[in-house]
């Protein structure tokens, strides 16, 4: 069977000694084991930076090619102080596609890699952050190119209310590895914060753009994104993003599913400021099926209102009949458009 396999992160080895011995058992392992049957070759390796990096890879293979890859990578991650790397096999030939996740990270008793480990744990403990920035800090002083304990020591700052210090952090992490997704997600909180809107857009573009869809924080970028650019009064431009949000497939489970109604509503009211009426009679009618939680959930009238306008300025009949509706259930909106289209 053929699945799509996506493969993204770096393993770093801290030296060239090091970077040496894996380059051996990574060529061994491969004459002697894998041959050919491996998602990448030696060309993931950075000589420089002792380092391997896969930005992003994105494969159609077999079970069998994706079992090596996942093998090779925990063996190597037993010679890493830093880093991790992310696998996704896609199986799409059911009713619903099956996501099989992979994390193949450090786990060795170096004194950096232990750190990181016991702070990030610490990190999402109320009340433990200061052992946690002790942790990471420390890991940070064994390893000074360690881009994750920077980000985790950022979202620590970030709890602190240290502002510049987790724009220091977020943005070292950044300068590390500029593929990592996470540092821009934090450091955009925290422009956020500072009010610095167009900041914290540019920030979480470059989440979106550093993550893939099958990533939580990738779905997190888009909505803050969206809500960010409301603020700022530019809601047209998040069209993409509602778009992406709104025609996603989720279970009920998800934890972006209990804001989908209200999504597809705003994308909804996007469309038809863009003069596309069809596509926001689409996304209403999503809406409106939606089930969501009463914090969440759009009221019905307003649902109903702007429905009629999208039928209404498609040219399709029973627009009135929303907004009669609407007006039965107390919206003026709707009783001012009767009277408008009386």
């Amino acid at each position: 069977m053929v699945y799509k396999i996506i493969v993204a992160g770096r393993l770093e080895f801290g030296s060239e000694k090091t970077f040496k011995k894996v380059l051996e058992m990574y060529n061994f392992r491969v004459q002697n084991f894998y041959k050919f049957d491996l998602l990448f070759r030696e060309e993931v390796f950075d000589e420089e930076n002792f380092y391997l990096n896969i930005p992003r890879l994105v494969k159609e293979s077999d079970e069998k090619s994706w079992s090596n890859t996942c093998k090779l990578l925990e063996y190597l991650a037993e010679f890493a102080i830093s880093g991790s790397v992310m696998l996704w096999k896609v199986d799409s030939t059911g009713k619903r596609k099956k996501i099989t996740p992979v994390i193949v990270e450090p786990e060795t008793d170096k004194v950096a890699v232990k750190s990181f480990i016991k702070g990030r744990a610490l990190a999402e403990q109320k009340g433990k952050e200061n052992e946690a920035m002790q942790a990471l800090s420390k890991a940070i002083e064994k390893y000074e190119r360690h881009s994750l304990a920077y980000e985790r020591r950022g979202i620590v700052n970030l709890k602190f209310k240290n502002y510049e210090d987790a724009i220091y952090d977020f943005s070292k992490s950044i300068d590390l590895n500029p593929n990592y997704a996470q540092p821009y997600y934090g450091r955009a909180k925290v422009k956020l914060i500072q009010k610095d809107l167009e900041g914290a857009v540019k920030d979480l573009d470059l989440t979106v753009k550093m993550s893939i869809p099958l990533q939580t924080i990738h779905i997190k970028a888009r909505k803050l994104k969206t809500e960010t650019l409301k603020k700022m009064g530019q809601i047209e431009k998040a069209e993409g993003d509602l778009k992406f949000l709104c025609n996603r497939k989720y279970d009920k489970t998800d934890t972006f599913y209990p804001f989908l109604q209200q999504t597809c509503f705003e994308y909804g009211k996007v469309l038809l400021k863009v003069e596309k009426p069809i596509d926001a009679m689409a996304a209403f009618e999503k809406a409106m099926v939606l089930e969501a939680p009463k914090k969440n959930a759009i009221k019905e009238e307003d649902l109903l209102v702007h429905y009629g306008v999208a039928l209404q300025k498609a040219g399709k009949k029973g627009f009135k009949k929303n907004w009669k509706s609407a007006a039965e259930l107390g919206s003026k909106k709707a009783k001012a458009l009767l009277l408008e289209y009386a």
